[in-house]
């Protein structure tokens, strides 16, 4: 065994110096909780295919109709006068290289520009009426998780209120009484406006009731009595103390709220009370197509693959958002 080495004072005190020598002066950055999340959410590819559908979705609703020929275009010669069916085609759907999707039974319209066109309709309705309940349920919910008493317990029976109407039965009517032109608008503009206001206003205790939860728990916190004890007020706390540290559960069921609001649009319009023909829609091109069923089902399954893949790709970036913003996942 080699004995040990005397080490004297001055170089004992040096020692230090030297093991930091190697070490970068590069200050260690911390990492906010936003870029955790992001770092989260990179790894689940699954979250981040389903983003991408998403914009795709979205760009090629903006950007790719004025290319496509109108929707409104008829194409009699590809019909079967015999059979009232596309001519060619895989089970007659008229699939072609002008027309990747095929064509309508009867009309010989453009499959692909009606697929695209009704995306407008589909998102821009669930994007708006997303936004107004999001907007009317996160206030609501704030104020009555935050303020509590007699003030949550009105605001608590009157999402029960809602909750229990029968907004179907609702929407129907509503359309049926609401004339041709109204608040300046006519036609689709109007159905679209309405569209958004019954599903919008009529929807937003869903998310009023998780805002409220979050609040009351929120309410408890620190942070809320330092503000408290410094004089702050409560328009101060709601909005600069309470919503900021609300924005997470916000995203996460907004995001779980559009493709609710797709498929609920496109019930309307399967109805006959969204967008008047013929203008396309997704619902309205699946109600269309119950009658020829049998003759062309591509034409049932066209529109159906679009409604599945647009709220499964909704689904999965809500559920990977949820995972991302949740700072007890790993």
């Amino acid at each position: 065994m080699t004995a040990p080495i005397e080490v004297s004072g001055s170089e004992a005190q040096a020692q230090p110096d030297a093991v930091l020598a190697g070490v970068s002066q590069k200050a260690i950055e911390g990492r906010s909780l936003w870029q955790i999340a992001w770092l989260r959410l990179r790894r689940d590819k699954v979250a981040l295919a389903g983003g991408a559908v998403i914009i795709l979705l979205i760009l090629g609703a903006v950007l790719v109709p004025p290319l496509l020929q109108s929707p409104l275009l008829y194409h009699q010669n590809l019909i079967d006068p015999t059979y009232n069916r596309p001519l060619g085609g895989v089970l007659h759907s008229g699939i072609s290289a002008d027309h990747p999707l095929g064509v309508e039974p009867g009309t010989g319209r453009d499959m692909l520009s009606r697929i695209v066109h009704g995306a407008r309709i589909s998102l821009l309705v669930a994007f708006l009426s997303t936004l107004l309940s999001v907007v009317i349920g996160v206030f609501f919910g704030v104020v009555a998780g935050y303020f509590g008493g007699w003030v949550d317990t009105l605001i608590s029976r009157t999402m029960d209120v809602f909750l229990a109407f029968p907004l179907l039965l609702f929407s129907i009517a509503l359309v049926g009484v609401v004339p041709d032109r109204a608040f300046g608008l006519q036609g689709n503009g109007l159905r679209v406006l309405l569209l958004v206001f019954v599903i919008g206003f009529f929807n937003w205790p869903y998310i009023g009731r998780i805002i409220r939860g979050q609040a009351m728990s929120l309410r408890e916190r620190e942070f809320i009595d330092a503000a408290r004890s410094m004089g702050a007020r409560s328009p101060y706390i709601l909005f600069r103390e309470l919503l900021p540290n609300l924005v997470a559960p916000i995203i996460v069921y907004s995001t779980l709220l559009i493709p609710s609001n797709i498929l609920f649009e496109a019930a309307l319009s399967f109805l006959g009370v969204g967008v008047t023909p013929p203008t396309p829609s997704w619902g309205g091109m699946l109600s269309l197509a119950v009658p020829i069923y049998s003759s062309d089902p591509t034409y049932m399954v066209v529109p159906g693959l679009a409604i599945f893949i647009t709220v499964m790709a909704f689904n999965l970036l809500g559920d990977g958002l949820r995972d991302a913003l949740d700072p007890r996942s790993k």
